[in-house]
């Protein structure tokens, strides 16, 4: 993760900063002709909002939950189709005959990198409308300090232009010279406010695009690859281009963790990580989605086309033999599985993205080490 530079203020301050996420993704590098996103942008379905409040309501309602912020935001996580592991686990824990519980919700989310950014989204927000409320009290007191400035000055020149030198007017003179020196160092100390806040401002923009980076990887997190979704498929449908979307997962990873260790682990991640990515130029898309799963986007690209890249990647990762330097021990065949859809062949992103998780289901289900595509 990037560092914040020096902006005067605590390292509490600077560690919030470092943690929020509210910056907009970046996506893929528009064609010169592109129209600006805003105006390609599709309009909310009413009927799928509405759609989506009945889910909600009905997750609730089916495993007798109350209504609150965890759970309210666990019911999305499930039904909005943008957090497909999740939507797993739920899945797995309701076959499993166990309940679904606000616990057991609690612990799901406090493994998900997103939760922490949803939990400091209000913080953000009111740190933001206060740097903004700041910097337009400063200016204001700026400009109103200047005027009085000026007037005094224009005061101080009449008093010693238009009357006899005395005692009492020089001494008026020299008490409004002083006020004036005074209202032009208070200027300059609201000059250096306005600038901090200008600092500040800086840092919560660096803080945002930290937020969007996965901090073992360096890749795009899910909340960055959820509006890169968005907006490139917003982009695709207009301009009528293929768009797919991959759905990948290391097969066996607990057992990586249970026999190397979690440090191992993140090792692996990494290199899996190095791996997709080197299958990515400026028409792909990847992103660590959470946990071992990596999320991709093959724009211009064929849900063929996109299997056929990403099978020659799992086919190099698989021919691979790597070793736990730190013990020596052989991780054994390392192997990812995965999923591709169609995204432009749904009529929301999300569906796409389930439909790539469900192929990847397959995949695991099947053997493990393999890419299939989802159903057309």
């Amino acid at each position: 993760m990037a560092t914040l530079p020096a902006s005067g203020f605590d390292e509490t301050s600077a560690g919030i900063l470092q943690r929020i996420g509210l910056f907009r993704a970046r996506v893929f590098e528009a064609d010169d002709n592109d129209a600006p996103f805003s105006d390609s942008l599709p309009k909310v379905d009413p009927k799928a909002r509405r759609r989506l409040l009945n889910d909600i309501s009905g997750f609730l309602i089916d495993h007798d939950l109350d209504v609150n912020p965890v759970t309210l935001a666990a019911a999305h996580e499930a039904c909005s189709g943008l957090n497909p592991a999740f939507a797993r686990s739920v899945k797995q824990q309701d076959d499993a005959g166990e309940p679904v519980t606000q616990i057991w919700l609690e612990e799901i989310s406090a493994t998900d990198p997103a939760s922490e950014n949803r939990s400091l989204e209000n913080l953000a927000t009111k740190l933001e409308r206060g740097i903004e409320d700041l910097s337009k009290a400063t200016k204001t007191a700026r400009e109103a300090t200047s005027e009085y400035g000026d007037e005094l000055e224009r005061r101080v020149d009449h008093l010693n232009s238009s009357l006899d030198t005395t005692g009492l007017i020089a001494s008026l003179s020299d008490f409004a010279k002083e006020m004036l020196a005074r209202s032009r160092q208070a200027e300059e100390n609201l000059r250096a406010s306005e600038q901090e806040t200008a600092r500040l401002r800086k840092n919560l923009d660096r803080a945002r695009k930290d937020a969007e980076v996965d901090y073992l990887t360096g890749l795009p997190n899910r909340r960055a690859f959820e509006e890169a979704l968005r907006v490139e498929y917003a982009q695709a449908t207009r301009k009528r281009h293929p768009l797919s979307v991959a759905y990948c997962d290391i097969d066996h990873f607990k057992a990586i963790n249970d026999t190397h260790g979690h440090e191992a682990g993140d090792r692996i991640i990494r290199q899996v990580a190095d791996n997709l990515s080197a299958l990515c130029g400026k028409d792909c898309y990847i992103a660590r989605h959470g946990g071992e799963e990596f999320a991709l986007l093959f724009r211009g690209v064929t849900p063929e086309e996109a299997l056929e890249l990403l099978d020659n990647a799992r086919a190099e990762l698989a021919a691979r033999r790597m070793i736990n330097r730190r013990t020596d021990k052989p991780f054994g065949q390392v192997t990812f599985s995965g999923g591709i859809a169609n995204v432009v062949s749904y009529a929301d992103p999300r569906e796409a993205l389930a439909a790539a998780d469900e192929a990847l289901y397959r995949s695991k289900e099947g053997g493990r080490n393999q890419i299939r595509l989802a159903d057309a």
